[in-house]
């Protein structure tokens, strides 16, 4: 059964994913009966329930509207089979949900983030703005100077405060539910293979559901061609 093999595949993925995969294939089902057949095959997630806090006022930045208007950039870390931890550099994109660029290293610098930025910087151009947490490589002199020099804004996070960088939290939660907690990595050179095949997933293939389930690149590319069309009218 075709649900069956998806949800194998992708193991993240809830019925609702699922479904959106299955009309790309050109079933024609609707959802209600995925998720009947999804039950059925006891292919349900286990979902922690998270414990409620209270929370203080919040104060929301005003979201993207725009392509490389803001990214978001932040670090986690794993390790490999042997148990020599490695870190992830990541960057998404606010509004499209792209991402940019995904670097896997022992460590990363200030001066190595100013590579990586710039890489992603040729693929998909220079942000306006930047925000990331207050960790040293990214409040270094080295990247303090690149973003004068490229005239980025950089805005950092309150300390202790995740919420103020949504997207980036909740981009690190995908890679880690994703990619990161279902494999093994015999080296350095086999975590940055997989990560950067689930990057093109996630890009490419994989339906957001703030994008009424387009994949991020195609939402971008959909954008883009309405403004075309909007110059040319």
């Amino acid at each position: 059964m075709r649900i069956r093999d998806l949800a194998a595949a992708r193991v993240r993925y809830g019925y609702r994913r699922l479904h959106v995969l299955l009309s790309r294939e050109g079933w024609h089902i609707n959802h209600k009966r995925v998720y009947r057949l999804y039950r059925l095959q006891g292919l349900s997630l286990r979902l922690k329930t998270r414990k409620k806090r209270i929370s203080g006022v919040r104060v929301a930045l005003a979201p993207a509207k725009v392509p490389n208007e803001r990214w978001s950039m932040d670090d986690i870390r794993d390790s490999l089979y042997d148990g020599r931890r490695f870190r992830v550099l990541t960057l998404v994109d606010n509004m499209s949900r792209e991402s940019p660029y995904i670097a896997v290293e022992r460590s990363f610098s200030g001066e190595r983030v100013t590579e990586i930025l710039g890489q992603a910087a040729q693929r998909s151009g220079l942000p306006v703005a930047i925000q990331a947490d207050n960790g040293p490589e990214f409040t270094s002199k080295a990247l303090d100077e690149w973003a004068v020099r490229n005239k980025v804004k950089l805005v950092f996070s309150r300390p202790g405060t995740p919420t103020d960088n949504p997207y980036i939290e909740a981009f690190n939660g995908r890679l880690r539910a994703e990619c990161l907690d279902q494999h093994w990595f015999a080296s350095l050179e086999d975590a940055r293979r997989i990560i950067e095949a689930w990057q093109v997933e996630y890009n490419t293939e994989r339906p957001h559901t703030a994008l009424n389930n387009q994949a991020p690149a195609a939402y971008r590319a959909a954008w883009e061609q309405q403004q075309k069309l909007a110059e040319i009218g």
